[in-house]
């Protein structure tokens, strides 16, 4: 079954971009097709049209004040003068409708049927809205139809083969078709192009179909655009292209398409733009001749495919080429001396491959037009090429991740254009002398130079304030460079971020970086910076301000670029990221640095701040109850100080924090409950003897009053007289009453027992402790179920104490929102996974009771499901027995086992989604009554022996009855996984299960977690919303876990990316647009088909290390 893809709005893209654009190409040819598209008034139009238009307005759903419905409602009964509304041979004239234009007006509902009646039509546009439903058949077969153009909206289904209203010879007069950017899925159709001999222009981009590209030529000759990029068709690029003698652009990247280019296809000399990236394409590009034919070509983009051999010599005999992007495509050798003679040239990306030898075998004083020079992640040696700054035109310059050394030529100032310069990871030398140089490049807003210099001393002096006044970047990480931080970084009025980690700088933190009003990111870890943190930092705009964060406009950069987080916010094995600067959350980082003092209650003001990262200090002092005013702050790294006093219970309203790390101080008292905190593990808090609280099992004594005066302590006294002969009295009376009760309980004991039909009974029988539990437990069984075998049934209480040691810290393997988990060993060698439910819960008996009448169904028991093995209930105490998981969960092994993410394979991670699906479907739909688990995670899901999932916990939800839909809730999830719809009514749902099923999968998919440490700009905080912005880029995937997608071939990509779809729909934003939990079993159950005709070749994927 396909996987229909649903892509945002925010998400539609050209792959590449050239003066010579689709889009372009596209409204020349309406343009051509249709010399003015606007109506007019003319002969009226007939009462058939008119009805079909108005038939079509009900079902689209206008948004109110757009003034469509007063138009074709309430105005002339000539729909010729209607709005969009054309008639006439050129659609300004007199009689029948022959245009429609309704583009980018809000529009909702379908496209009515009734558009059928519209026999006169020639041009169609509804493109830009948000229209739904299945694609209409019915457009394709009005009899005069030249232009369809229904891009950008939500039709589903799929593209009809062949209309119904064509015949066997039939010919349809269909000259444009553009269905672009909806949720299209299903075999791409191949008959129908027998048909449509006019055809000048076909995008189907941005949607999901599947199939092979057809022979189009043979029966399209006049084909100009042709553009099924973002899709999923496989198979090879089929031959007969050279036959489309008027084809200019060819755009099918991002496929699965495999094989090699076809021979012909280097025959079509009309041919501007060839578009074929992250494919799976193969074979050499250094034939002699082959590309040197395509005279017309403008630009050129095969990157990210796995050709081999060298750059051919014979592309710089293209005349017009100007774009040449062949990122990550496994060439080899040395850059051609031809490229010299590449006039035409603006942008050259030849990033991620395996050349080698001197970029100075390449004259660039020739290539006056080049904007673009991109060769990072490479092997090139040398020095950088003296030619290369008779380049004028150059804005963005990237060599990083090579072995180039020697200086920076003072000749690098006649580049007054550029703005982008990454030196990153190399050996340059001379710190001094490139900031010298520096001064005649005055537009320069970007330079990475991280991993160079070492050791040299950072200049002080005020002129290198004055040659890189307009940075709005710099990043010098890890070059070792010694000396302070310069005065002459605050001449830098337009800086946002400052990287300066790990170098060994000295001296205080200046005050005077306070002044820096764009500044919003701030690393200065792993140096040795003393002295106190200066208040002067809360003086920020970016960091002080929502509005003037909100309303702050980074700019475009020439090139994208990554930053790494820092590593402190990576504690405790959370995923690291690389992130491009429109995502960099606002940070300041202090850690590991030598800075002493108290943490200034200034930084409260920073209310845009999302990373506070001061770990590894000799910070002293209090946590300042004024942090808990910083509502964005997603990570507060406190760790390995000297701080003192309670941690501040309102830190709890921070609803972002994901880390909360204060390890290794002296800090006192609770640790504050509610919020993320219940979610926080104890190694947040570790090394800290005087803190207490339920996530450290360490109990919290309630405090003790002081400062009594003597006539209280008087008074006191005479109470405490009082008490203690009224409880003497008590006792007296209380003794003697249980010993009666002792005498009737033993009398009751041999009545309680399991049921002949296997159902669970109630364990009421234990009474009043010496210990926590009493001695009398001694004797009571503790009552299991037919799941935990006969020797489960004579388990008795003391065992599980004796297992637990008490119920003990040294036992605890987990914990939740409903309690502790211990693990007791018996005895015997069993092994059990004792969940000790929070008696203080509200509601928390009648949850339990309805937990175990449900689970004690043989209906419940699943293999893909943790089964309950037994259970107790006495007053407060209520404990569940569940079989111990020696295998742990799926969040131990993708984020905190060493090594675990590596060991799980695409294979044993699809095998695991595959069961936790079907865990998941059985109690969704075969429970009575259903069961919503209201918290599917990671580490709900453990795997057993043989390492298949099972889900946990999902007894832990209320139930649903069959006459309703959903139940309300207290406890709805965990962060990063909880469905948007839940902040806004407090109801659980299936569909809100399925949604948090779609995170792990993107956690399976990723490696990453739900909370990533730098977020996007769409979804601030949660990886749904970073795998959203990486689609929307076309960057699917690079969203994938690299520790993976190279071990299994090309097959395993195809499927990642297939199972990718797949969890952006679970993850949809409108509850109703997610998939059912069937839908999701029977696709993963199907993925394999879906990769059958994929190469087997390794699939190079990009990770982001090096490319800074």
């Amino acid at each position: 079954m396909a996987v229909r893809h649903r892509p945002m709005q925010l998400s539609r893209r050209v792959i590449a971009s050239s003066e010579v654009t689709l889009t372009t190409l596209l409204l020349l040819i309406l343009v051509l097709l249709s010399p003015c598209l606007s109506g007019r008034a003319g002969a009226a139009c007939t009462g058939e049209e008119r009805e079909a238009l108005l038939s079509l307005l009900a079902d689209l759903s206008p948004r109110p004040g757009d003034g469509l419905n007063a138009s074709w409602r309430g105005g002339s009964p000539d729909c010729c003068t209607w709005d969009g509304v054309g008639c006439g041979a050129d659609g300004n004239g007199d009689g029948a409708v022959t245009r429609l234009r309704l583009p980018r007006r809000g529009l909702g509902g379908t496209i009515s049927p009734a558009v059928a009646n519209l026999s006169a039509l020639t041009h169609l546009n509804l493109s830009g809205n948000s229209l739904g439903g299945a694609f209409p058949a019915v457009l394709l077969s009005l009899p005069n139809v030249a232009v369809v153009d229904v891009s950008y909206n939500l039709l589903s289904g799929s593209l009809p083969d062949l209309p119904p209203a064509v015949g066997a010879g039939g010919a349809l007069p269909l000259q444009a078709l553009d269905v672009s950017s909806n949720y299209l899925a299903g075999q791409f159709p191949s008959a129908i192009w027998a048909h449509t001999p006019s055809l000048v222009s076909l995008n189907a981009s941005n949607n999901s179909f599947q199939g092979v590209i057809p022979s189009f030529c043979t029966t399209t000759p006049d084909l100009a655009v042709l553009d099924l990029s973002v899709n999923q068709l496989g198979g090879g690029i089929p031959s007969g292209f050279g036959n489309c003698s008027r084809l200019r652009v060819l755009s099918v990247g991002r496929n699965n398409l495999t094989g090699e280019l076809p021979d012909d296809i280097f025959d079509v000399k009309p041919l501007q733009q060839l578009l074929i990236p992250w494919n799976k394409i193969q074979g050499r590009l250094d034939h002699p001749e082959r590309i040197a034919k395509l005279s017309n070509l403008v630009s050129l983009d095969l990157s990210y495919n796995d050709f081999t051999g060298e750059l051919p010599e014979s592309i710089s005999q293209l005349p017009k080429l100007e774009e040449l992007r062949l990122a990550h495509t496994n060439l080899t050798g040395t850059l051609p001396p031809a490229l010299s003679n590449w006039t035409a040239l603006r942008y050259l990306d030849l990033r991620a491959n395996r050349f080698v030898g001197d970029l100075d075998a390449v004259d660039f004083s020739g290539l006056g037009n080049l904007t673009i020079f991109d060769v990072a992640s490479n092997s090139f040696t040398g020095t950088m090429p003296q030619s290369i700054y008779s380049s004028a035109s150059l804005k963005a310059l990237r060599v990083a991740t090579n072995q180039i050394g020697g200086q920076v030529a003072p000749e690098i100032g006649n580049l007054r254009q550029l703005q982008f310069l990454s030196l990153t990871t190399n050996s340059f030398t001379n710190i001094s002398g490139m900031f010298w140089n520096l001064q005649g490049c005055e537009n320069l807003t970007a330079l990475l130079v991280s991993y160079n210099f070492y050791g040299e001393a950072l200049p002080d002096a005020g002129w290198v304030g004055d040659h890189v006044r307009g940075l709005r970047l710099l990043v010098m990480k890890n070059c070792k460079l010694t000396g302070q931080i310069p005065t002459w970084l605050s001449k830098l009025q337009d800086l946002n971020i400052l990287d300066l980690a790990d170098n060994r700088l000295t001296g205080p933190i200046p005050r005077w970086i306070g002044s820096l009003k764009k500044l919003y990111y701030l690393d200065l870890s792993g140096n040795q910076l003393s002295g106190g943190i200066p208040p002067s930092l809360a003086e920020l705009p970016l960091l002080t301000s929502e509005q003037a964060r909100a309303n702050f406009d980074i700019g475009p950069m020439p090139l994208s670029f990554t930053l790494k987080p820092p590593n402190n916010a990576t504690a405790n094995g959370l995923a690291r990221g690389y992130y491009q600067m429109s995502g960099v959350a606002t940070t300041l980082n202090f850690s590991n640095n030598y800075l002493n003092g108290t943490i200034p209650p200034e930084m409260g003001r920073l209310v845009t701040l999302q990373v506070f990262d001061v770990g590894s200090n000799n910070l002293s002092g209090g946590i300042p109850p004024e942090l808990c005013n910083l509502t964005k702050l997603q990570f507060l790294i406190l760790r390995r100080n000297r701080l003192t006093g309670p941690i501040p219970a309102a830190l709890n309203r921070l609803n972002f924090l994901a880390v909360f790390s204060v390890a290794y101080n002296d800090l006192e008292g609770p640790i504050p409950t509610g919020g993320q905190f219940d979610a926080f593990p104890p190694v947040f808090f570790r090394e800290n003897p005087k803190l207490c609280g339920k996530v450290i099992a360490v109990p919290c004594t309630k405090p003790h009053a002081g400062g009594e005066s003597a006539s209280s302590k008087l008074v006191s006294k005479r109470i405490l007289v009082a008490i203690v002969l009224g409880v003497c009295s008590g006792v007296i009376v209380i003794v003697v009453l249980a010993g009666c009760m002792v005498i009737a309980i033993r009398r009751a004991k041999s009545k309680v027992s399991v049921g002949d039909d296997g159902k669970f009974a109630e364990a009421s029988m234990f009474d009043s402790t010496t210990d926590l539990y009493g001695d009398d437990s001694k004797d009571t069984v503790l009552i299991m179920s037919e799941a935990g075998g006969d020797a489960a049934k004579h388990v008795k209480f003391p065992d599980i104490l004796k297992a637990t040691n008490n119920f003990g810290p040294a036992s605890i393997i987990g914990s939740g929102g409903y309690g502790l988990v211990y693990l007791a060993e018996l005895e015997d060698g069993t092994r059990l996974a004792v969940k000790k439910l929070n008696g203080d819960m509200c509601l928390m008996e009648r949850e339990f009771r309805a937990e175990v009448e449900t689970l004690s169904s043989a209906s419940a028991r699943h293999e893909n499901l943790v089964p309950l093995q037994g259970f107790c209930i006495r007053g407060r105490l209520r404990l569940l027995l569940y079989p111990y998981m020696a295998n742990g969960s799926l969040h131990d092994w993708l984020h905190d086992r060493p090594g675990g993410a590596e060991a799980l394979r695409w294979r044993d991670r699809l095998r695991i989604a595959r069961g936790a699906s079907r865990g998941v479907l059985h109690i969704h739909e075969h429970c009575t009554p259903r069961i919503v688990h209201r918290d599917i995670k990671s580490g709900n899901i453990l795997l057993d022996e043989s390492g298949e999932a099972r889900v946990a916990d999902f007894g832990l939800a209320r139930l649903i009855l069959p006459d309703r839909t959903h139940v309300t809730t207290e406890l709805v999830g965990t962060p990063g996984y909880i469905p948007p719809e839940y902040g806004q009514e407090w109801a659980a749902t299936r569909r809100g299960d399925v949604y948090s099923f779609g995170v792990v999968l993107l956690e399976l998919l990723t490696g990453r977690r739900p909370v990533e440490v730098v977020p996007t700009q769409r979804h601030q905080w949660e990886l749904v919303g970073w795998v959203a912005q990486m689609r929307s880029q076309g960057r699917h995937a690079e969203v994938l876990d690299h520790r993976i997608t190279g071990g299994g071939g090309g097959g395993d990509e195809a499927q990642m990316l297939y199972v990718l779809d797949l969890a952006c729909l679970c993850v949809d934003a409108a509850p109703f647009s997610r998939p059912a939990i069937q839908e999701v079993v029977s696709w993963l159950e199907n993925v394999d088909t879906i990769a059958a005709s994929t190469s087997s070749e390794d699939v190079k994927i990009t990770d982001g290390h090096g490319q800074i």
